[in-house]
């Protein structure tokens, strides 16, 4: 099983990054798969999650209204638009897989068995 995240780079304050999330070796229908972010005592920071059926997104207060998920299971990826970014945003971002069928989303890191190796987003003008 594998996730690779791409999309990462260099924006300017106000602008905006789209992350993708590509999984390999398995199909992601059965998955929530979730971004985190690495904080500033390296934990890793729910940032948001999306179902397994891609019908509720969830996202952390921080940074509600600026980011959105979504997942095409047909392209077995999930995306996550990221607007209006701050340089508080600028870090690298992992997504994470886990099998739960339905319409929910678990929101802690060791509930996420499978992690990808991370894309870094930078902010600076």
């Amino acid at each position: 099983l594998q996730l690779v995240e791409s999309g990462g780079g260099l924006v300017q304050p106000g602008g905006s990054l789209t992350l993708s999330c590509a999984a390999s070796g398995f199909t992601l229908d059965r998955y929530s798969v979730a971004w985190f972010r690495q904080g500033p005592e390296w934990e890793r920071e729910w940032v948001s999650c999306i179902s397994s059926d891609g019908s509720r997104p969830y996202y952390a207060r921080s940074v509600k209204g600026r980011l959105t998920i979504s997942r095409d299971n047909t392209k077995n990826t999930v995306y996550l638009q990221m607007h209006n970014l701050k340089p508080k945003d600028k870090t690298v971002y992992y997504c994470a897989a886990q099998e739960v069928i339905g319409d929910y989303c678990p929101q802690g890191r060791y509930e996420y068995d499978d992690w990808g190796w991370g894309t870094q987003v930078n902010v600076s003008s």
